[in-house]
């Protein structure tokens, strides 16, 4: 939260993109620049790509840009942007996340691949062309050189800080990766916080799924009184809870390890 602002061109977009190099500094880092057509012409933006390798040859949770061996993975993103919940709450998850990878070592099972978007949001307003300019890069590049047609899963968590944790259940979302999450959340008898709504979400998990890659969008859009917190100043700290993020970090490794399975 004090970088500030952290939209495409500004400064505290370059300040969010050091906080990532440097926390992920001693990671399998990528950085995959291009340029967006955006409607105020062309703007620099970086994908930013951690691998944590694993024992097959194949990979489970996130993604890359080289060309793997063999096999399957599964991929999960975070999107950063502006405001607490977006992506404050977004960031203790991944980076939580990839610390508890990093004491386990190498995967057993398939490598898993953290993605952080650039350009989720609209450079002016919400449309299909002037949104989600990362996911539709990286899901074009990859449709070209052959990943796409080796991730396993797809899993992209969005505002999930929220203090009244209500995970929605996005309705174009793969239906068996839907199942699997919330037989993971059940595990922990968290089945309380998921998919008591149901609810059709334009995210980044879209240019996925479009290319039939099995994908979810684990998202709560519920936020505040009517949804009245979303997208202004109401959007602060003191809205979200370390509980909730902990909730949302089990079940998403639970996921991980039922997948691993399949």
């Amino acid at each position: 939260m004090a970088i500030g602002p952290r939209w495409p061109t500004g400064a505290g977009h370059a300040k969010a993109e050091a906080f990532l190099r440097d926390h992920f500094r001693h990671d399998q880092l990528e950085e995959d620049s291009f340029t967006a057509n955006t409607p105020i012409g062309p703007v620099a933006m970086r994908n930013f790509i951690v691998r944590f390798p694993a024992r097959r040859t194949a990979c489970s949770c996130w993604p890359l840009t080289t060309r793997p061996t063999t096999g399957s993975r599964t991929f999960i993103t975070w999107a950063p942007t502006t405001a607490a919940r977006q992506p404050a709450s977004w960031w203790p998850s991944p980076t939580g996340c990839a610390n508890r990878r990093r004491a386990a070592g190498k995967l057993d099972g398939y490598s898993v691949w953290l993605v952080f978007f650039d350009g989720e949001e609209a450079i002016q307003s919400w449309t299909e062309t002037d949104s989600t300019y990362g996911s539709r890069h990286l899901a074009a590049k990859w449709g070209g050189d052959g990943t796409l047609a080796k991730i396993k899963a797809f899993i992209l968590t969005d505002m999930i800080g929220d203090k009244n944790l209500d995970i929605q259940r996005e309705s174009q979302s793969t239906g068996w990766l839907v199942d699997l999450v919330g037989q993971a959340a059940k595990k922990f008898g968290d089945e309380r916080y998921f998919f008591k709504q149901t609810e059709a979400i334009e995210d980044d998990h879209l240019p996925f799924v479009q290319r039939g890659v099995p994908s979810i969008d684990i998202i709560d859009m519920d936020y505040g009184p009517n949804d009245s917190y979303h997208h202004t100043a109401q959007d602060t700290m003191d809205k979200l809870s370390a509980k909730s993020l902990m909730i949302d970090g089990d079940v998403i490794l639970e996921a991980i390890r039922l997948i691993d399975q399949r």
